[in-house]
């Protein structure tokens, strides 16, 4: 007759089946990173209030998701429409997401019972030598099987890994909707880039029609002894300079284009024409919202603190191997010498176990996977960190030079102004003989200098736009509530 159990026994059981039946986990309590964050951007979004102190705090609305539509160009719509459906990148970025999507049906497997069966025949001969059939000497064996082994996860082992294979699976959907958003930006920005060198070269093709205007009237007044062969010397030199500045653009304007055909996902011949006029495109208005919320605005911070949280669920995982493993095994089946006969209750057979592993010496193995999970995840935290803070640097750096552009750019359109006028007057006064050919050739590199420049300062301002809607986000959303705590230094068990 077994015996009671006594107290000491009773004691020493009940802490130990409390921990194994409450199914403890071993992975830490994750918290956000803190990143400090200000109150207002540096530079104003908009034109603030009366009273209102510039850059702090003035709220304006975020992008929306179609945010390239505010530049109402309808070719550059529809180029991205066509790179977000052809993009290899973001094609790529898909097929990673699919992988995820795979591996975390694959880590949650472990969590639930495996079953097997199989079927079997068997013929053993009896005997030295006999080849008879007729039964002597031989034996047949028909088995069927139904087996099923589960491992019970009492320490989050299989928990963790199903935690940070779907933590890894967020990341890639983030990391996909950065890569898209990455895309269309770029989209955006060489298009922008093939519209720029298409109008400086028709600037430049302009000029040159104008130095060759000259260089007839300067050929005349040379017939006619009114200037000298130094004049037409240097108007000829001029023009020659102006024609040399021409085959560069032609070939920047061609690897830009190739460049847009790129990102659309074809190649240069079937890139059709690429309308629109850069001068024409005015960009939106830049609107940032508040700091504070950008953390949940772009998706390469969301993607950085999912790889975070997986990490965190990995040193669950690897703490969790210090424990035991517990498997159950369970095994029915059938076995018999005639097929007839094979499920007769008589040719059942059943079998249950259990099997209970622990690692005892793994030389410093299971101490340093833990060690080198946990520095893992310090290193992710510092990642995050600094995604954040360059994320911060980006929209300041953007909203700068998206309000500084659009100053230059006022400026510099009175300088063409004043540059054409400046040329026309050289020029009639040239031809009445009122001034030099020095004043005119003066006045023919200001216009060309200043046309130029103007053409640059748009581009350049369009890109400032488009890096401000790429660096805000371009209008994406969170739509999962994230940690908020401050601290990122994973828990000891």
């Amino acid at each position: 007759m077994p015996r009671a159990p006594t107290n000491f026994t009773i004691r020493f059981l009940a802490p130990l089946l409390a921990a194994v039946l409450g199914a403890c986990s071993m992975v830490p309590e994750y918290s956000r990173p803190a990143v400090p964050t200000p109150v207002g951007w540096g530079e104003p979004v908009a034109e603030p209030t009366a009273g209102a102190r510039p850059g702090a705090g003035i709220e304006t609305p975020w992008p929306s998701s179609d945010w390239w539509q505010g530049f109402d160009s309808p070719a550059l719509a529809v180029l991205v429409v066509a790179a977000e459906r052809n993009n290899t990148d973001i094609g790529q970025a898909a097929a990673r997401v699919l992988q995820a999507e795979a591996q975390a049906k694959i880590a949650g497997a472990d969590l639930l019972p495996s079953l097997d069966g199989s079927l079997g025949a068997d013929r053993t001969w009896r005997g030295s030598g006999t080849t008879s059939t007729s039964g002597r000497g031989v034996s047949d064996s028909l088995s069927a099987e139904l087996s099923v082994s589960y491992e019970l996860d009492l320490f989050g082992k299989n928990r963790a890994a199903l935690a940070a294979a779907e933590a890894s699976l967020m990341f890639s959907r983030f990391d996909r909707e950065a890569v898209a958003l990455t895309v269309v930006s770029n989209v955006a920005q060489t298009y922008f880039q093939v519209l720029q060198f298409r109008e400086r070269l028709a600037v430049a093709l302009r000029i040159l029609e104008i130095t060759e205007g000259v260089l007839q009237v300067v050929t005349a007044r040379v017939e006619n002894g009114a200037a000298s062969p130094l004049d037409l010397a240097q108007q000829r030199a001029l023009v020659a300079t102006q024609r040399a500045s021409i085959p560069p653009l032609q070939a920047q304007l061609r690897q830009a284009e190739n460049a847009l055909a790129i990102l659309l996902g074809t190649h240069l011949a079937a890139l059709g024409t690429t309308e629109g006029a850069l001068l024409d495109i005015r960009p939106p208005a830049p609107t940032a919202g508040l700091p504070s919320e950008l953390i949940v605005r772009r998706p390469d911070i969301q993607a950085a603190e999912a790889r975070l949280i997986a990490a965190n669920a990995e040193i669950g995982s690897a703490r969790a191997a210090y424990f035991p493993t517990i498997s159950l095994t369970g095994v029915l089946g059938y076995e018999s010498a005639a097929l007839a006969s094979l499920f007769n209750p008589a040719s059942r057979s059943a079998n249950i176990a259990g099997n209970l592993l622990q690692a005892i010496f793994r030389g410093g193995a299971l101490e340093g996977q833990v060690e080198l999970s946990e520095a893992r995840f310090r290193e992710l935290a510092e990642s995050y960190r600094e995604t954040v803070l360059t994320a911060l640097g980006e929209v300041h750096d953007a909203l700068v030079a998206a309000r500084r552009t659009a100053e230059q750019e006022g400026l510099q359109a009175a300088a063409v102004e004043q540059a054409r006028l400046a040329y026309q007057l050289a020029e009639a006064r040239y031809r009445a003989g009122a001034v030099d050919l020095l004043t005119v050739l003066d006045a023919q590199r200001t216009l060309s200098q200043t046309e130029d420049q103007i053409v640059q300062i748009r581009f350049q301002r369009l890109q400032a736009s488009v890096a401000l809607f790429k660096a805000l986000g371009g209008g994406w959303r969170l739509d999962r509530t994230a940690p908020e705590k401050a601290d990122a230094t994973p828990a000891r068990p």
